[in-house]
């Protein structure tokens, strides 16, 4: 795991409904000065996004959804994913207090098995080549105990623990992390990158074994090979040729 260290109390701003924290949470930043690791938290969004438009479905006042800031300054643009590796281990770290079998899958969904516990949307100001900022958007199914929407595969904590969990400390438990994480990335030490990717590749879904999956062009049988620091998906299919995939490119299929 991340060297961890739970003292730290963000900012935390509470709001009972909105449409989407981060694009509150954006507009903040644009208006005034904001600082690292404010958050934005709010009980029910009522358009909730994922990546590439997709929605959230999160029962009022059960679940995290919630937005951060953090000023990744000393990241390049082309390594942006490395912001993506981390927000996806430290909610890894912080799910596997409560339950075994957290994974991340590709590029940055967290799954419970073949089930998914949480969803995020992460939007990145550049200046220059350089990062300048980061909303992270984090949608974490928590004390949910139905799910109605069409979506496949949700599940929750308490279906998986069968108890409620404290919202606020597993909200601060997060947060702990994700400023560990990006303290240690601001080191520009690669010793502690390398770590931390190796860590975001030993907790991929499905990162062991042959399965299906789909792109533009049908179905295939692969297993995963690698996950570039650019973010690019290499498969190994059974034809042994390697495929290079982008986000939204390539298509896990289930059972």
């Amino acid at each position: 795991m991340i060297g961890y260290d739970n003292d730290f109390r963000g900012h935390v701003i509470h709001k009972e409904e909105l449409d989407s924290t981060n694009s509150y949470l954006t507009k903040l930043c644009d208006a005034e000065k904001v600082d690292e690791y404010t958050t934005v938290l709010s009980d029910f969004q009522t358009r909730g996004r994922g990546q590439i438009g997709n929605s959230w479905e999160s029962e009022r006042g059960k679940n995290l959804t919630f937005s951060t800031v953090v000023y990744p300054t000393n990241v390049i643009a082309r390594d942006q994913f490395i912001i993506s590796i981390i927000t996806s281990v430290a909610i890894c770290d912080a799910l596997s207090k409560y339950t075994d079998d957290i994974s991340v899958k590709w590029p940055n969904d967290i799954y419970w098995k073949d089930k998914k516990i949480c969803g995020m949307l992460i939007e990145n100001d550049l200046q220059g080549i350089y990062v300048s900022r980061s909303v992270l958007g984090i949608g974490v199914n928590v004390n949910q105990q139905k799910f109605y929407s069409e979506a496949p595969n949700p599940v929750s904590l308490y279906q998986i623990i069968d108890r409620d969990v404290e919202l606020d400390v597993l909200l601060n438990d997060i947060i702990c992390r994700l400023k560990n994480g990006f303290d240690k990335i601001r080191l520009n030490d690669i010793d502690c990158r390398n770590r931390v990717y190796s860590q975001y590749k030993n907790l991929l879904f499905r990162r062991n074994g042959i399965y299906r999956f789909r792109d533009k062009n049908g179905e295939f049988m692969a297993s995963i090979y690698d996950v570039q620091l650019d973010g690019h998906l290499i498969l190994l299919d059974t034809d042994n040729r390697l495929r290079n995939y982008l986000f939204k490119e390539v298509m896990y299929l289930f059972p």
